[in-house]
């Protein structure tokens, strides 16, 4: 070994050196927060992860500071541009110092950040998300399902701890209409990273007792609105989509809609605007109840003045239809009488007949008088007897 050996401090301070000269101004570095620890003075320190897209393993990390004198400018500045704090999870462009100490390291000084890249980047990966929901078809499937008419036994999903559950309840407990509710709380965690096991957990709860329920309320009141990434995940949407209730979200925020909300039967922003959605519904169907009341009433009302009116006409008419009735009866009665007559046995003799009979029965053929037989004949005015000479 011919060369001089370098100590780890001129190592440090040549590799020190590389690293100003190769960067010897601030650069823009795009990287996911996989920590976020603020002090007590002010200062705030990261770690910056890549991952692997398809694998989702990381493939580089650095750490980093953000000083004091800075981070109290750029947090409330980031918060105000994205509604979002500053916080683990999310996917920043930041602009960065690279430095490295003979003691510490490498590490990123950040000295700016972009906040519309964060804003990006959340909606390019609630489009990937939504892009794959459609392409397998499933992300209109709970929209499909027929909203029940009577929305009463509701399964609800949210923490037992949230404000907005209990806003949910107090407003269907008094609805103006008195409508009966019977809502069933399925607890979850609305934030952090459990949200999503959480949620589709309690799902498989409800749809073990399918029946027992008419749909599927998930509401999560206040919290940051950073938490929502958490909705915006493919597991959760593919259980929502394909769930066979209609699911109902009011997970409580202004800007954005979540992954959750795109295939949620109904959307709407608040836990209590989940509650007036329900009351709506039965007020609808009450409404509907009322005016078919209505309509039969006046249906059988106006079939009954008809069918009296009709009656009524009948009844007039009465007596003329029973003069043609009875009229058309004697009518009758004459041609039977002309037909009886002209039939009867004295105009038969009127008219030059006459009738015989033996021993009181008419004489049908010359068999019934053979020679001596006595014969009463009848004719027009009176009868006679005689006696049979001859049978020809």
């Amino acid at each position: 070994m011919n060369e001089e050996p370098l100590s780890l401090f001129v190592l440090n301070s040549l590799v020190r050196g590389t690293l100003a000269q190769s960067f010897p101004t601030a650069c823009w570095v795009v990287g996911e927060l996989s920590e976020v620890r603020e002090t007590a003075a002010g200062h705030c320190y990261i770690e910056l992860v890549e991952r692997d897209e398809a694998a989702n393993e990381p493939v580089a990390k650095a750490r980093g500071t953000i000083w004091a004198r800075i981070y109290s400018l750029l947090k409330p500045y980031f918060l105000e541009q994205t509604g979002t704090p500053f916080s683990v999870g999310l996917k920043v462009m930041l602009k960065v110092s690279v430095v490295f100490h003979e003691l510490y390291g490498y590490s990123l000084d950040v000295c700016d950040i972009e906040p519309s890249f964060t804003i990006g980047e959340a909606a390019r990966l609630r489009k990937t998300v939504l892009d794959r929901l459609a392409r397998e078809g499933v992300l209109e499937l709970n929209k499909e399902l027929p909203f029940p008419l009577l929305p009463q036994r509701v399964a609800v999903i949210s923490s037992s701890y949230a404000a907005g559950y209990g806003d949910f309840c107090d407003q269907l407990v008094h609805n103006p209409y008195g409508f009966v509710f019977y809502p069933a709380l399925f607890p979850a965690p609305m934030q952090g990273s459990k949200v999503e096991q959480g949620i589709i957990a309690a799902l498989d709860k409800i749809a073990q007792n399918i029946d027992s329920w008419d749909l599927v309320v998930i509401i999560r009141g206040g919290g940051a609105t950073s938490d929502l990434s958490c909705f915006d995940t493919y597991d959760l949407a593919n259980n929502c989509a394909q769930f066979p209730l209609p699911v109902v979200t009011g997970i409580g925020h202004r800007r954005d809609v979540s992954v959750l909300d795109a295939v949620a039967h109904t959307s709407v922003k608040t836990p209590t605007a989940a509650a007036e959605l329900l009351i709506h519904a039965m007020a609808a169907q009450a409404a509907a109840i009322d005016d078919a009341g209505r309509a039969i009433v006046t249906t059988v009302r106006d079939a009954l003045g008809a069918q009296k009116m009709r009656l009524n006409t009948l009844l007039q008419r009465l007596p003329v239809f029973t003069a043609l009735y009875f009229q058309k009866q004697e009518h009758k009665l004459a041609l039977y009488k002309q037909a009886l007559d002209a039939a009867s046995p004295s105009r038969v003799l009127a008219m030059g007949y006459s009738i015989t009979r033996v021993n009181g029965k008419a004489v049908h053929s010359l068999a019934d008088v053979p020679a001596g037989t006595r014969v009463e004949t009848t004719v027009e005015g009176g009868s006679f007897t005689s006696v049979v000479d001859e049978n020809k």
